[in-house]
Order: structure tokens, then sequence, then C-alpha cells
């Protein structure tokens, strides 16, 4: 039977995912057998299950392992759509930071220990931040410190700082250093009045300079005693350390698109009422929202329990967004940051650990809405590249042309010269015409703007 490993669970000695004929399943080796006992029987499991802050899995024949040396096979709930941190906007790495230190203190509880804390082992799931590594777990050492402390430091605390103290892009480290943000360049990187800061003073300067001290001679047995409470008050600082970390959501250029646009109210509910229309048509169970700033038009999908990823650029808007889907309890929306000029790509050991974006679609039906004139003025992509690649990753496309004469497009040719002649609706519908049928176009009133709903065409055998 065809079986295909996953290459983003190589590093894990406890196990490892797997795809046996379109289902995902997790082996657990026996190697782990003991940690995976206790993670089932001291009642952690299902605590952290029933709170929803650990996923969830069904047990599975031991026939369907992956190798030999397989004690058991879970089958843990299937999530959809993979994100990743350096896609996140402050608020969800945040969140995601508080989820894994409240996991801590209860597997602590139960005389167990996160023996990683990657934040790479999160997932937004129903709106809320989701620990999917069910063999993080083990069995807890008295005397011995938290052997994630490192980790959870670079994955979580140092970027939020310098995102915090910054500037909210240096997210973009998380792109870059795959491991985490490294104390020493985050320690190089914040002012030096964080060093007045006593969690920040210990948990990223101290830190930094101790694993360069140590970083070619071995610690001291001794040093490595600690007790449960001083175990338990390292968790608690981190808890403080994150909780006064703030970040506010203005001052980036789309931040209040829709407070700053040429759309009349009369106009703007008939781009609703049209986008509405659409959906109906095509009834999709999947929607990305590419340009979808605050998540006004995602949500039209969201609403529908339709699961929609919203994309955008700016981290602002995505912020304010997420902050929407946190306060109303949002299950189907997730907002992301992404920059079309600029994709996430395949990252980690080669390029095989993490996927791009590309390689997380097809999507059923993808928005582009009012993000083309962006894409070909502000970023000089031509239309047959835009709909190259809007025809990878999605079946139906609901896509509007916003014209020269738009309020929009002046404004991005204020500061450059036109140099785009075949930026007409001609050449527009040419473009995607070659990869995509128009199922249905409309003139949004009180403007000179058309939405598109399109078809991806079959390939070509």
């Amino acid at each position: 039977m065809a079986m295909r490993k996953l290459t983003s669970s190589f590093r894990d000695p406890s196990g490892l995912l797997f795809i046996r004929e379109g289902i995902l399943y997790r082996q657990i080796h026996t190697s782990y057998r003991e940690d995976f006992e206790m993670l089932m029987n001291s009642g952690l499991y299902r605590e952290l299950v029933g709170d929803r802050l650990l996923i969830a899995h069904e047990n599975a024949s031991l026939e369907h392992a992956f190798s030999k040396d397989a004690c058991a096979v879970i089958k843990p709930l299937f999530i959809p759509f993979i994100s990743y941190p350096y896609e996140w906007c402050f608020g969800q790495l945040q969140d995601a930071a508080r989820a894994i230190l409240a996991i801590q203190k209860r597997a602590l509880m139960h005389g167990m220990s996160l023996k990683d804390a990657s934040a790479y082992n999160i997932q937004f799931v129903g709106g809320k931040p989701l620990l999917i590594d069910t063999l993080s777990f083990e069995r807890y050492r008295e005397g011995f410190p938290w052997i994630a402390y490192r980790q959870f430091c670079q994955h979580f605390l140092a970027p939020l700082a310098l995102m915090s103290y910054i500037d909210v892009r240096l997210s973009s480290l998380l792109r870059l250093y795959v491991d985490g943000v490294p104390l020493d360049l985050a320690s190089k990187l914040l002012p030096t009045w964080t060093y007045g800061r006593f969690s920040l003073l210990s948990h990223i300067h101290l830190h930094a300079k101790s694993q360069n001290y140590f970083a070619d001679k071995d610690a001291p047995r001794r040093s490595l005693r600690m007790s449960r409470a001083s175990f338990l008050g390292i968790i608690e600082s981190l808890e403080r350390a994150v909780r006064n970390l703030t970040w506010n959501p203005a001052g980036t250029e789309w931040a209040d698109y829709y407070t700053d646009t040429n759309y009349s109210n009369e106009a703007l509910l008939g781009k609703v009422a049209i986008v509405d229309s659409f959906l109906s048509m095509i009834s999709p169970k999947t929607v990305w929202d590419f340009g979808g700033n605050d998540g006004r038009f995602s949500r039209r999908a969201s609403d529908r329990k339709i699961a929609t990823i919203c994309f955008d650029n700016d981290p602002a808007a995505i912020e304010k967004n997420y902050r929407t889907v946190r306060s109303k309890n949002e299950e189907f929306l997730l907002p992301l940051i992404l920059d079309m000029a600029n994709p996430s790509p395949a990252l980690g050991w080669g390029s095989e650990e993490r996927m791009s974006i590309i390689e997380r679609a097809p999507v059923d039906c993808a928005f582009a809405l009012a993000l083309v004139h962006h894409l070909a003025i502000g970023n000089n992509v031509p239309f047959s590249m835009i709909a190259q690649f809007f025809s990878r990753v999605t079946h139906y496309l609901i896509i509007e042309f916003v014209p020269k004469n738009d309020s929009q497009v002046k404004r991005l040719l204020r500061t450059r010269e036109d140099i785009f002649p075949a930026y007409t609706e001609k050449d527009f519908r040419d473009s995607f015409g070659e990869f995509f049928v128009i199922e249905q176009e409309r003139h949004i009133d009180g403007t000179e703007r058309v939405l598109y709903l399109m078809r991806k065409k079959p390939a070509l055998k």
C-alpha cells in the first residue's frame, strides 16, 4: 500500500507523521512508549483536548504502522491548512506563546513536561491556538530544568519583543531563522533600556550571554539542578514577560483602507451583494481571500461556515482582523500575513520542511478584490503572470478589475511614471482568458469597477 512520510517530522526521535491511502497517521516509536502511556493514562491528554489546547486523535491499528519500530499508531484530527509562525500577526504569536506556557503548567501538574516548545507545533484551529504534536510530552524529572526553555525564548519571546519594541515587521526573521530568532541577535537589536526590564534581561540578554559562554564548554552538572518551584517560577516569569509585550495596530498604509477609499456606502453594499451571489453560485467549501485587509469580504464566506483564510501583507490589518476573530469567537476565519509579491516559499532542510503557499493549494475559490492594480502597477507584475499564479492556487476566482481612472490607481501612479499601457480591461480579460473561463461579470454601481467570476480551464493533456 502506498505510504509517504511527511518530511516535516524527520527531526522527531519519538515518532513520525505519514500518509497512507490519503489519510494522515502518526506513528509512536517503541522508545516513546512509556511517555505516551503516561500522557494518555494521567488524564493530561483528556484535559488538554477538552480545553482545546491539544489536538485530538483516534487510535488506529498497528497494522497501519510505517515501520517495525512502532508501538502504536494514531490518527490525529486532520487540519486542512497548515500555517507558519512567520505568517502570523503579533496577537497570534502572543496567543500561541500563552498556549505553550499554559500547556506546560498543566503538564507539570500531571508529572509531565514539554520537551520542545516549537512554534511550528501550534496551529490555529477554530480561531484558537492548538498544540498539534502529541509526542511533545515527557515524564517530568525532578531537579532538571525545562529542556525547551531556549527554544521557547527563540520561537516566541525574542520575536515578540522585537515586534513590540522595534518594528512589527521583524516577525520576518522567523522566516529567515527557522529554529527561532537567535538570542544574541535579539539582544543586539533590542534597545539598551530593555536591560532594565527584568524579564528581558534574564530571558534574552543574560540568556544570550550564557549561551555564548557555554557554547564551547560543558555546563557543570550542579548548575542544571532546579527545584519544581523554581521550574514553575520560570514558566510564570515567561508568562508575565509575554503578557507585558504589546503592539498597537495603526499607522500602516492600508490599516484603515475602508475608511480611505472611493467607495460610497451604496457601492460597497453593491459589491457585497455581487460577492454573495457569486458564492451562492459555486458553493465553495474553502476560500482564500488575497489582499483581504481586515477581512470584511472574507466574512462573506466564513459567515457561511466556509473555511476561509484572509491574506494581507499589512500586519496592522491582519492584527485587527485577528482581534475581531478572537473577540467574536469566529471559527471559520484565519487571518495571515502574506506578501503577494514575495509569498511564503518552501523552507527548511531540502526546502521540504515548510510548504510554500502554492504547495498548500489548490483552494475551491479565491478572492482578488481591489488587488490586481497593486500587483500590476505597484509591483510591475504583468496580467499574464498574475493570471498564471491564480490558476495554480484556485478552481474558481472572484476578481475585481479597477480601471486607471479610479482614485486608488491614481494614488499608485501619483509618484511614478505611467509605464503601463497594457493596463486595460481588454488586456486583463485576454490574459486571464488563457487560464480561466469568465462565468459572470458585474459592474459595481457608482463606480467603473467590474467584478468577475472565473472558472479555471481544465489542464491540457
